[in-house]
Formats: C-alpha cells, structure tokens, sequence
C-alpha cells in the first residue's frame, strides 16, 4: 500500500512541478493586460481548478501505469506522457513567450491528445475516462479562451 501511495505522491509531485513553471512570469500583469474574451473567468478561478485537475490528472497517470499489462498499456502511457508534455508547455508559450498562436497550437492538440486519450480508457478504465472529463472541458473552455485573446490582442 505504502509503495502505491509513493507512486501516486511521485505523479503529483510531477504535476506540481510542471505548473510551477508559472512563477517564472508575471502572469498576472500579462493577464490583465491583454483585452479579455467577454467570457473570460475570474483570475482567482484558476488556482482552484487546476489544483483539482492536477489531482486528476495525477490519478489517470497512476491508474494507467498500475494497470495490468495488455497491447494498449504503452499507447497509454505514451499519451498521457504527451498530454503533460503539452500541457506543461503551454504555460510558457502563453505567458513566457506571449505567443498567443504558439500557445493556441499547443493547446489545441492537447485538446486531441486527451480526446484520444479518453476514448481509448472508455472500454479500459471507465474512472480514468471520468476523472479525464472535467480536464477535457476545462481545457476545451481554457482553447476557446486562448483562442478569444488571440482574436483580441494578435
């Protein structure tokens, strides 16, 4: 039990360091300074959110690398090591480089990764697929949003 704990805590010890990246910039002045997408959320909404998708995300990393070996298992592991990749590099792309498009490219094939992903855990892991469904709105809500800043601000 011990060991199964470790490696969920190493999951999300690799979720928090990929959103550290985030101290890097002043995101908060960048944020504010670009013209807002009429539907854009509270700045304060964020944190919140991606603490607990974090969580999830974590989890479906844990869940599928626990999971018994069969054909699929790598196909698995390899996109959810490209979701994280992609997620983690939009960060920098958004507010490190203020590459609106760059960003939007990024996370629009983050968006695919976790669709894939989703519909190969359906008849797999029905509680990865579920834990995945609030991350793929969130992400879904979060492309429409860059793409709205890309439209305001080029």
């Amino acid at each position: 039990m011990a060991r199964k704990i470790l490696i969920w805590a190493i999951f999300y010890a690799a979720t928090i360091v990929a959103a550290s990246s985030a101290v890097m910039w002043e995101i908060q002045s960048y944020y504010f300074a670009l013209e807002q997408p009429f539907f854009a959320p509270p700045a304060w909404l964020f944190g919140p959110v991606w603490t607990i998708l974090y969580i999830f995300i974590a989890t479906i990393g844990y869940r599928i690398v626990m999971a018994p070996q069969t054909d699929i298992k790598p196909i698995l592991i390899a996109l959810w090591t490209l979701q994280f990749a992609l997620n983690t590099i939009w960060t920098p792309s958004f507010f490190g480089a203020q590459n609106l498009g760059v960003a939007l490219i990024y996370i629009s094939a983050l968006d695919v990764t976790v669709l894939i992903t989703m519909a190969l855990l359906w008849n797999r892991d029905r509680i990865s697929f579920w834990l995945a469904a609030p991350y793929m709105a969130w992400i879904g809500f979060a492309t429409a949003l860059n793409a709205g800043f890309f439209i305001l601000n080029g």
